[in-house]
């Protein structure tokens, strides 16, 4: 029995096939020209997808030496060489040094101070030369010619001034000079912790990247099996292949190109050139061992935001002791040596010491003293209420965070024994190399995000705690 073919249902079945067959050309020539070129996916992950695959390597093992052209790191490496190349970390040092010699600077007012002088006059005219003398019977004065004042003039004057009272003054300068420099430093190691921070979130993007390029190859691998053994007869089997091989084909150049970016973020990071290929080594399992009752969870004396809130007190009741010091008056004791030849010696002798005191004191000033007291008082009270505000803070985000770490750590525990199960070994056997290492890669994937999140969480209450 014969069956009458449409010829038009055969050319347009044709037509089909053979668009199948180009998307598929299409997909397949992207993959292998991602594949020929430069790119920064370590080798054991940038395979031939759909060119006879049978295994592939989803962790490296760390005593595996690292292929040609590949640079072989490991997380602590990479934040090391991070820290090295954050020029935020020289910055915060300089920081610090400039509040250090700034506090040594004013503490150097508590001790004497040497200055000297020197000068050389000569006067256009002659001075007068005139000496008065009375004349007691006559009762008229008899002018008799001296020299009293020389046309030209010569002193060198050496001072020692040591302060008294002002050394209150210096000793609440000091005050706000060493807060100033705490802030600093507490400040100073924070570029440091957020580029450890940074550079483990991307070292840790890029392991469960590659992780997905593994899966994203099993699974195109799986849709061109699929695609070869369908029948070419159904018009509507071969359609939906070809969809499912553009997306397949989408799926793993979306996945390398991830990889590629997350590579350059890292390497621009580490301070290598944007085209070196890193290989990871994956990190060994982290484990804390924090306790809610703990003293130093609950009180963060340490923490950065308490230290310049309690600084920052330091320094307002410092400010407000100076401005109550300018009731008191200005005494200094002053002496030196001074040669002259300005006066005749029967004056003023051309060489000679002396020492006394020097006392200065503002009577009136329309009451700006009074309201300067007034005003750092009032900042005083805001820099003390601003302290209590910051520890309320500080200790709540403290517990908070100290709960987010124990989900996380029971989250990776859950997904460690996941990865350890049986089952995953067992599935490298029952459903091919091709499916069971996509299904390794996968758990190992969830592994690393909750491993991230566990770390996070930690550094979260580490900072908190104010431990560097």
């Amino acid at each position: 029995m014969f069956h009458r073919c449409d010829s038009s249902s055969v050319r347009r079945a044709a037509g089909h096939r053979r668009i199948a067959a180009l998307a598929v050309w299409l997909v397949l020539g992207g993959i292998a020209a991602a594949q020929d070129s430069p790119s920064t996916i370590p080798p054991r992950l940038a395979f031939p997808l759909l060119a006879g695959v049978t295994h592939i390597d989803v962790l490296p093992d760390a005593g595996d030496r690292a292929p040609a052209g590949v640079r072989r790191i490991t997380l602590q490496q990479a934040q090391e060489l991070a820290a090295a190349a954050n020029p935020l970390v020289r910055l915060g040092q300089l920081q610090v040094e400039a509040a250090e010699q700034h506090r040594l600077g004013v503490k150097a007012q508590y001790f004497p101070s040497i200055s000297g002088q020197f000068e050389n006059l000569h006067l256009s005219e002659q001075p007068g030369q005139l000496l008065t003398v009375p004349r007691p019977f006559v009762g008229t004065t008899l002018g008799v010619p001296v020299s009293v004042i020389a046309q030209d003039q010569s002193a060198v004057n050496f001072t020692v001034v040591q302060p008294i009272t002002p050394l209150f003054q210096v000793r609440q300068l000091v005050k706000i000079a060493r807060a100033d420099e705490n802030i600093a430093r507490a400040k100073a190691g924070m570029p440091v912790e957020e580029r450890a921070g940074l550079v483990e979130k991307t070292y840790f993007d890029l392991l469960v990247a590659e992780r997905e390029l593994v899966m994203a190859g099993a699974a195109a691998k799986a849709v061109q099996s699929r695609w070869v053994t369908v029948s070419h007869s159904t018009t509507r089997a071969s359609a939906e292949q070809q969809t499912d091989m553009l997306g397949a084909g989408r799926s793993w150049l979306l996945a390398a190109a991830k990889v590629k970016d997350l590579t350059g973020s890292l390497a621009d990071m580490l301070g290598l050139p944007a085209n070196t290929r890193l290989e990871l080594v994956p990190p060994e399992p982290f484990v804390d061992h924090l306790s809610l009752d703990e003293p130093s969870v609950n009180a963060s004396p340490a923490n950065t935001e308490v230290i310049v809130a309690e600084q920052t007190a330091v320094k307002a009741r410092a400010g407000s002791s100076l401005a109550k010091s300018a009731y008191i008056p200005s005494v200094a004791i002053v002496g030196g040596w001074l040669y002259q030849t300005a006066l005749a010696e029967s004056v003023l002798p051309q060489n000679f010491a002396y020492v006394g005191v020097i006392a200065t004191y503002t009577i009136f000033d329309s009451g700006k003293r009074e309201r300067t007291v007034r005003e750092l008082s009032a900042q005083v009270k805001a820099a003390d209420l601003s302290v209590e505000l910051t520890r309320a803070k500080v200790a709540a985000a403290m517990k908070t965070s100290y709960l987010e770490l124990e989900r996380s750590r029971e989250l990776v525990q859950l997904a460690r024994r996941m990865v350890s199960a049986p089952r995953v070994v067992e599935a490298n056997y029952v459903s091919g190399a091709q499916e069971g290492d996509a299904a390794r890669a996968q758990l190992e994937a969830e592994l690393f995000r909750a491993e991230l999140e566990y770390r996070q969480a930690y550094a979260r209450v580490k900072s908190l705690m104010g431990d560097k």
